[in-house]
């Protein structure tokens, strides 16, 4: 490719895609350049998220949900049904499907929008000061090309962190792409991490028989979350056949046989303790990936955990150089990044082509987390360890869906919201929740917070009667003492 382009975006996540989408919609002649490959060989656009991340895996959780609700849960509405067994490859054929219908989407949303699509790794190739852009080297196999642009968009995301102990087969060892490609049940299943990778995998293949035990190193479960949302999840969690989770533990050794991992660590308490099982998954997190895009060569600055180091536009060290995604600080979310693409994007095409927008940087605070348990996890904001460590006075306000007549007719009582609020301005500085469907309730918090809304801007919204949503309007009752329903 000899012309210059206005943008080249390196890897086609959610991050990437997104931006090389919203650069197109601006005017800017843009390229993105991903290296994903399907089991057919071919390009398959979406990055971790789609391929082998969020889509997958809660097309997963759902179906076995389903599977378990039938199973167990269902006769408490006076259904019985008898001999209901699970269709695993079904399962992950399903899956399979809508992985594909997605990544092939967003080939067509390429081509409406007039993006070019180029499969192969990115590489940053070395620039000298007299050069009038950056050139890109892509390498698919022995397929060598180069495209030349005037601004970059790093958005290579993120790999599975590794334990020096072991490797990583697929077969036996499994990260989150062998997890999700499993065609039988094990009956015995470790899962080595208890965060959300670990979590959701473990609970998809409990729900569908397997015996599950988690050990995690830190000392707490879910330390990222509120401590009160954390305890009732490890309460509830624990609670349920065939799930065990260890906190603090220290792996000493792993090892494989023809069919089986042997874990040896140490508990909490220092006794050493051993693990046998079928299967064993490796879900301790995950780290930025900056291999082969020329960082040494170009001086690229990573920061001390080997995140590539930007400001709060994105903006790496390197002169029209923007990073977005896992691969830079902050919240490994999908859509953090796209937020992050779309915020590049725009300062691009104000820089380049003189649009009037309104660029602002993305705003950490009210970006949602989810935990696709069930039942399911999320927040945004501020939890009471951080607002008590900032020493910030604060208002409590708290709901249980139990009292929730939406929640009991659903027969999903658990969990609880929880808003905290400034005590001076009724500030909403934090929404928690834990409880059926709080995925999609954690929006009205985020909406809130967005327009810097108080506690009682939203108790005064009507909420409609019976819906879940209720829960919230009563934990933002509650924060001054005015909850109706309990």
């Amino acid at each position: 490719m000899s012309d210059i382009v206005d943008v080249a975006v390196i890897g086609g996540g959610p991050g990437g895609y997104v931006a090389a989408i919203r650069c197109a919609q601006l005017g800017l002649n843009t390229v993105c350049i991903d290296a994903w490959k399907n089991e057919r060989g071919r390009a398959s656009l979406g990055g971790t998220c789609l391929n082998v991340g969020c889509i997958p895996s809660k097309a997963l959780l759902e179906s076995s949900e389903q599977y378990f609700q039938v199973k167990h849960k269902i006769s408490a509405h006076g259904i019985q049904i008898e001999g209901a067994t699970v269709d695993v490859p079904a399962m992950i054929a399903r899956k399979d499907k809508i992985v594909t219908t997605f990544t092939t989407g967003i080939a067509s949303l390429f081509k409406k929008n007039k993006v070019q699509s180029v499969l192969g790794t990115g590489k940053l190739l070395k620039r000298a000061d007299t050069d009038d852009a950056w050139c890109v080297e892509v390498k698919d196999g022995d397929n060598i090309q180069t495209i030349r642009a005037k601004y970059v968009i790093v958005a290579t995301g993120s790999v599975p962190r590794q334990l020096p102990m072991v490797d990583i087969d697929n077969e036996t060892i499994l990260d989150n792409t062998g997890a999700l490609a499993l065609t039988d049940t094990p009956k015995r299943l470790g899962v080595v991490g208890a965060g959300v990778i670990g979590l959701e995998m473990g609970s998809v293949w409990r729900r569908l028989g397997s015996e599950v035990t988690i050990l995690e190193a830190m000392p707490d479960f879910l330390m990222a979350a509120d401590e009160q949302i954390a305890k009732e999840a490890k309460k509830i969690f624990s609670k349920e056949p065939g799930l065990v989770i260890q906190t603090g533990v220290e792996i000493s050794s792993i090892k494989t046989g023809k069919k089986s991992v042997t874990v040896q660590y140490q508990d909490a308490d220092g006794n050493k303790q051993k693990l046998d099982v079928d299967k064993l998954i490796v879900a301790i997190g995950r780290v930025p990936n900056t291999a082969d895009l020329g960082v040494d060569e170009n001086g690229l600055d990573l920061d001390e955990r080997g995140f590539v180091f930007v400001d709060e536009y994105c903006r790496t060290n390197l002169t029209n150089v923007f990073a977005v995604g896992d691969v830079v600080r902050g919240p490994m979310l999908a859509h953090k990044a796209s937020e992050e693409g779309v915020a590049v994007a725009e300062a691009i095409a104000v820089k380049e082509k003189g649009h009037q927008l309104n660029t602002q940087p993305v705003n950490f605070n009210v970006i949602p987390w989810v935990i696709y348990t069930a039942p399911e996890i999320a927040w945004v904001g501020k939890n009471e360890q951080e607002l008590k460590k900032a020493g910030i006075s604060y208002n409590v306000g708290q709901f249980p869906f139990i009292a929730n007549g939406r929640a009991r007719a659903m027969n999903a009582p658990t969990g609880f919201v929880k808003v905290l609020a400034d005590a001076e301005t009724d500030r909403v500085l934090g929404v928690h929740m834990i409880g059926p469907h709080v995925s999609e309730l954690i929006s009205e918090a985020v909406m809130a917070m967005g327009f810097s809304a108080s506690s009682e801007d939203i108790a005064c919204i009507v909420h409609a009667h019976p819906s879940l949503s209720e829960v919230l309007h009563e934990a933002a009752l509650d924060v001054n003492d005015r909850a109706l329903h309990i």
